[in-house]
């Protein structure tokens, strides 16, 4: 039920996040576990159908730094296409390694460690003369279909920095290879799960946006979550704030800022004024737009975390209870 919990968020989210990338947006990535996504991906592509599917995983498979919304819908596309493939049913065979891949190693990569991911299907296959065709935009030899699940599938791969290939044989069946660049960071790994899977915390927030919505709206799960909060509407007035409360020691444990305040000053500059004061700042940049490179490389402005507007109050509860506690157990890195 968690599982099919988890994949309805993530699809929910698909429409804005797959409109966002259509218009240049990069994805917003972080370090994740392949083998839970894929898993939930999967049984719920293939709720109510005749297809079956089995996965095959080597030992301790590298973390990928992947946006967790575009991979699901990578995999979902590859997923329906192999079950419709098979209208008298069959089995999808999911294969998950790690691979290494030297210069010129015959493929358009990087050299590198790679998760390499293979979803095979036992249909009717490819045509070879289409082969070469399938990830164009529009191209299709269904009759119902716009032809951009591949093309889409093809882009995303693409700006994670990783590639995808596709093998088939008429009447034998069609394999897709997909590879996903390794993360050399840390996957945060809750222990402590309680009710509904929030994660409950406790601390003090600073929370600036200047949407009263979205205020009241974050006001309620950061306090339902355990957290005393206060807002700011600005970045000035949460610059203000905050040194204020460092002054009285009384500083907060985490700040979040709205990525844009139209008119006045928003998370990009708050936050290099919020470092002035201290550095050891933990800090979540905050935005609706994913298209913003501050969005995708959020590290590299100052930021701790990020999190995607609308709220949801698992990922907000998630982010934020590794963020303040930042315990070592909370935290495990596979040798890679």
């Amino acid at each position: 039920m968690e599982g099919v919990k988890r994949a309805s968020s993530r699809a929910g989210q698909l429409t804005q996040q797959l409109l966002t990338f259509s218009k240049g947006g990069a994805p917003i990535k972080k370090p994740a576990s392949i083998l839970e996504l894929l898993e939930d991906t999967i049984g719920f592509a293939l709720r109510g159908s005749n297809v079956r599917y089995e996965t095959s995983a080597a030992a301790n498979i590298c973390p990928v730094e992947i946006d967790e919304g575009q991979i699901s819908q990578v995999i979902n596309n590859l997923v329906i296409n192999a079950n419709q493939a098979m209208p008298e049913g069959g089995t999808i065979r999911i294969g998950i390694d790690n691979v290494t891949f030297e210069a010129n190693g015959g493929l358009p990569l990087k050299k590198g460690k790679y998760v390499e991911i293979s979803i095979k299907d036992e249909g009717v296959g490819i045509p070879e003369e289409y082969l070469n065709k399938i990830f164009d935009p529009y191209f299709t030899t269904k009759q119902e279909g716009s032809g951009l699940g591949l093309a889409t599938s093809y882009a995303i791969i693409k700006k994670h920095g990783g590639y995808i290939k596709v093998e088939s044989e008429s009447g034998v069946g069609t394999t897709f290879y997909i590879y996903l660049p390794i993360s050399e960071k840390e996957i945060f790994t809750v222990k402590d799960i309680v009710e509904e899977g929030l994660y409950f915390g406790k601390g003090k927030i600073l929370f600036m946006d200047d949407e009263q919505d979205v205020i009241d709206t974050a006001k309620q799960m950061l306090t339902h979550l355990g957290y005393e909060v206060e807002i700011a509407m600005n970045g000035i007035e949460a610059v203000e704030q905050y040194k204020k409360a460092k002054d009285l020691r009384q500083s907060f444990d985490a700040v979040i800022l709205d990525l844009t305040i139209p008119g006045d000053m928003g998370g990009k500059e708050a936050i290099k004024r919020l470092r002035e004061i201290n550095p050891q700042v933990k800090a979540i940049v905050s935005s609706g737009y994913s298209n913003n490179p501050i969005m995708s490389d959020y590290e590299k402005y100052g930021f701790n975390g990020i999190i995607a507007k609308p709220y949801e109050i698992e990922e907000l509860s998630k982010t934020l209870h590794g963020l303040i506690m930042g315990m070592e157990e909370q935290h495990h890195k596979v040798n890679c």
